[in-house]
């Protein structure tokens, strides 16, 4: 468990301490904001409060249960495979944020087993690893109003809509010795296998209650991701069983809700995976905007946008693209071509916070300088996107899996999305996006686990930054009638080489009606291994054998384009 506090955080840690059993089987690691050039001695004070034994933390230190642990001064701290490490202290716009940082680590490595505690303190630092937290399963604590010193920090998450419990610090301490004992958490804690979430009758109504009170039938979406979710809010309300949690559903219709913005909280940032920003700048943004070519303007879609950190990227790596290239080629024309962002999710908590296109400090944390002064304006300690680039972004409500797609698009940035989805749901969605591009249009997916079982290509390609482009259907017809789902269920992905990479970048294909046969690698270009990994070697682009057989689709051939090519 991350335990954040800044000004009046000694008061707070220590009545936390004070009223925790010395047995709950958590590990507690404290993060203060402390004097880089003095030495702390929070360590021996805390000492004095409580029975847990309490450590200064040292590079490579094991976690242990029930045992608390104290950041040194002038640090940074991650935590790998529960093993704390530490770093040089780094700052962003001449501000420290180690709360964020460590939680951020937190999540990442303890997923639905973290759990965040903000208490006293100014600025907003903990408002971004209790919303990362939050997203990974985990259960997060802000100190209340009253008890607080300085309520800055834990009034940021609360704002933020990533906190659970808002009480004072012996509150807290009461609810984590509960928390504790609950089976799902007492089993992984104890290393146990973890109790069964539910039958298939008793998610089967819990669904039809969601879908009655949301409109959004979430049978398809990826299980484990829904099992997360649902044991967060039964450990939240103190419910041991699923036929529990929906009679208490049932009896708090205001449950349903809540359930429902647990589900589609979605970890997202600006400039995600830099990698993929540099694909789009070298290898995509100029052939959108290529010399002769007669266009209008230039469409994008971010199906499942989330609070529209990465619609707002594209905006600003589109801008910075044609500012860059007319004083480069001093083409006044290429300035000219607009440019529009269409960002959609069925969240309107989510869509409310894009459109306001408001940021904490943390939020921002990895911004440039350069661009924070360009496309961001400062608001209320934190930023927001100047208007003229929330004007090119337009947010609406939709659900992709039924709600009619957009059309004639150059480019479908499909990143956030597909890992919440089953494979039914994939297999649904991806002619959807064929059916959405031009035919020369391009998508963008995000990591490889984010479609493992979609039918685009290969288990065995590799690598993070994945550009597609699209291939024709003859005729154009609607996703529904191009490719339903019964008729891609049965079909397979084709199967490379292991020692074959595909290209990250894809274009859609000419022929076919399967969703196998939807999107081609787009890439010739003898430069396309800067998108491959440290020591990965050259990809290839793969094609497809002619033959209108349906084991033809499952065919391929790959075309070396490296002959030319050698790594810097």
């Amino acid at each position: 468990m991350g335990i954040g506090a800044s000004a009046g955080g000694l008061e707070a840690f220590s009545e936390l301490l004070k009223n925790l059993p010395a047995k709950t089987g958590m590990a507690f690691i404290l993060v203060q904001h402390l004097d880089p050039t003095h030495t702390s001695e929070l360590r021996e004070i805390l000492s004095r409060t409580t029975e847990i034994p309490v450590a200064d933390v040292t590079d490579g230190a094991e976690v242990r249960p029930d045992h608390a642990y104290v950041i040194p001064p002038n640090s940074n701290m991650d935590i790998q495979k529960g093993v704390l490490r530490l770093s040089a202290r780094t700052l962003s716009r001449g501000q420290h944020l180690p709360i964020d940082h460590f939680l951020r680590s937190l999540a990442a490595d303890r997923g639905p087993l973290a759990i965040s505690v903000i208490l006293s303190g100014t600025a907003s630092d903990g408002t971004e690893g209790s919303r990362a937290i939050k997203a990974a399963g985990g259960i997060t604590f802000a100190q209340d109003a009253t008890s607080a010193k300085y309520s800055s920090m834990p009034h940021s998450a609360i704002n933020a809509g990533c906190v659970d419990f808002v009480v004072p610090p012996a509150a807290i301490a009461k609810e984590l010795a509960r928390i504790g004992k609950h089976p799902y958490v007492a089993a992984a804690t104890a290393r146990q296998p973890e109790p069964a979430v539910a039958s298939e009758d008793e998610m089967e109504a819990l669904f039809s209650l969601v879908e009655k009170a949301t409109g959004v039938d979430f049978t398809h979406y990826k299980h484990t991701t829904l099992h997360r979710r649902i044991k967060r809010r039964m450990i939240v309300h103190r419910l041991e069983s699923l036929t529990d949690y929906i009679r208490y559903i049932r009896n708090t219709p205001g449950e349903v809700e809540e359930l429902y913005q647990d589900i589609l909280i979605h970890v997202t940032g600006f400039f995600r995976d830099p990698e993929t920003f540099e694909a789009l700048r070298k290898h995509v943004f100029p052939y959108l905007f290529q010399d002769g070519k007669e266009r209008g303007t230039i469409r994008v879609w971010v199906p499942g946008c989330s609070t529209g950190e990465e619609a707002y990227s594209l905006a600003m790596a589109l801008l910075e693209y044609l500012w860059l290239h007319t004083q480069k080629t001093a083409r006044a024309s290429l300035g000219n071509i607009p440019f529009q962002i269409f960002a959609t999710d069925i969240s309107e908590a989510a869509l409310d916070r894009a459109r306001a296109g408001c940021y904490s400090e943390g939020s921002v944390a990895a911004i440039s300088p350069a661009r924070l002064k360009r496309f961001f304006l400062p608001l209320n300690g934190g930023y927001q996107i100047n208007k003229s680039v929330r004007e090119m972004c337009i947010f609406a409500k939709q659900n992709v899996a039924k709600d009619p797609p957009f059309s004639n698009l150059d480019l479908v940035s499909c990143r956030n999305l597909l890992i919440y989805l089953g494979p039914v749901l994939q297999q649904r969605v991806i002619p959807t996006l064929h059916y959405a591009l031009k035919p020369t249009g391009y998508l963008m997916l995000g990591n490889r686990r984010a479609w493992a079982t979609s039918p685009i290509t290969s288990r065995r390609s590799t690598g993070r930054a994945r550009s597609f482009k699209r291939r024709k259907l003859p005729p154009r017809r609607s996703p529904i009638s191009a490719c339903s789902t019964t008729a891609v269920a049965g079909q397979t992905s084709p199967r490379h080489p292991a020692s074959r990479r595909p290209s990250p970048l894809w274009r859609k294909k000419r022929t076919g009606c399967c969703s196998t046969d939807l999107f081609r690698p787009a890439l010739s270009s003898t430069r396309i291994w800067r998108l491959c990994s440290s020591g990965e070697r050259p990809g290839h682009i793969w094609s497809r054998r002619r033959g209108s057989l349906p084991s033809a689709c499952r065919k391929w051939r790959a075309r070396a384009c490296w002959s030319t090519c050698a790594p810097r």
